[in-house]
């Protein structure tokens, strides 16, 4: 870089310094004293720390809990995220359409996404109440149902948490979609009507191919939150009943607040290295399957 162009670019430079500086002192110094600590006995209850080696990742191995947690999260993100795209593709596709009030749809699909997450818990926690003010289970009565423990059963639990995060999420996942639908040109869809395509064949052949971003982002950006899963099993269950909505980060929580911080670092390590894993695997699809369509 010339010396005229260096000076050109100092304000910017400048201007990127602080979100640099919060990135680093937010992001990746915690990253390297989480990676450091959980090689250690780091805990409230000792005033010295000790190395110890991989002692921590073979308590995180052998700990059966821990492996529930994981399980229960891959469940959460996997599931979470195919409902949201099944649902969301077909609704943004028929919001692209010169639909009567598809502005309003679009405002009330979008609407629950704005909500805080502990908020949408705590909402739907008074909804699915076993007891005598829950909604759902007062309506169920008027059929003769018996109450029913949607949150207490350890059958259930996660599928309603699943549920509850749909309900919420598929709308963002529809806006993407939309946005992606606005971007494809109109002559693919005449060039298929005097070629005599089906609707069917004309979504399956150019729609889908064309909207192959939007997929990519919806997919792996909710994976990612899929997996960090936490606000809504905390305000819904926090974790039970038993351990059968604990995920990796309501475990790595419980382990700061019980005061094993070098062991609850090791825990974070795993968290991180599983969704870098699931990431390049679904980025790796993504990328044979975008090969294909070229």
């Amino acid at each position: 870089m010339s010396v005229f162009n260096f000076k050109k670019g100092i304000p910017y430079i400048l201007m990127l310094l602080p979100l640099l500086l919060i990135f680093v002192t937010f992001y990746i110094l915690p990253l390297i004293y989480s990676f450091f600590y959980s090689f250690t006995d780091w805990s409230n209850y000792s005033q010295e720390t000790t190395f110890i080696g991989l002692e921590n990742y073979q308590k995180v191995i052998e700990d059966k809990i821990l492996l529930l947690g994981i399980k229960n999260s891959l469940i959460y993100a996997v599931v979470n995220v195919l409902l949201q795209n099944l649902i969301a593709l077909p609704i943004a596709v028929i919001l692209n359409s010169k639909l009567k009030f598809r502005n309003g749809f679009r405002a009330i699909f979008f609407s629950p996404a704005v909500l805080s997450v502990l908020v949408v818990g705590f909402l739907w926690s008074y909804i699915l109440s076993s007891s005598d003010y829950g909604l759902l289970n007062n309506f169920l009565g008027f059929f003769g149902v018996e109450p029913i423990n949607f949150l207490g059963n350890e059958k259930t639990a996660l599928g309603v948490i699943i549920l509850t995060q749909v309900w919420q999420w598929f709308g963002w996942a529809m806006v993407i979609y939309l946005a992606n639908l606005q971007s494809i040109s109109q002559d693919l869809y005449e060039a298929a009507e005097i070629d005599g395509c089906t609707k069917l064949q004309t979504f399956w052949y150019i729609t889908v191919p064309q909207l192959a971003p939007a997929i990519k982002i919806n997919l792996v950006t909710g994976m990612i939150s899929g997996l960090k899963v936490f606000d809504i099993v905390v305000s819904l269950t926090k974790g039970g009943p038993g351990y059968s909505t604990e995920t990796i980060l309501t475990l790595m929580f419980s382990k700061f607040s019980e005061g094993n911080l070098g062991y609850a670092a090791s825990f974070g390590m795993v968290f991180l290295v599983v969704s870098l894993l699931l990431s390049l695997v679904l980025l790796r699809l993504f990328k044979v399957w975008e090969g294909k369509l070229n």
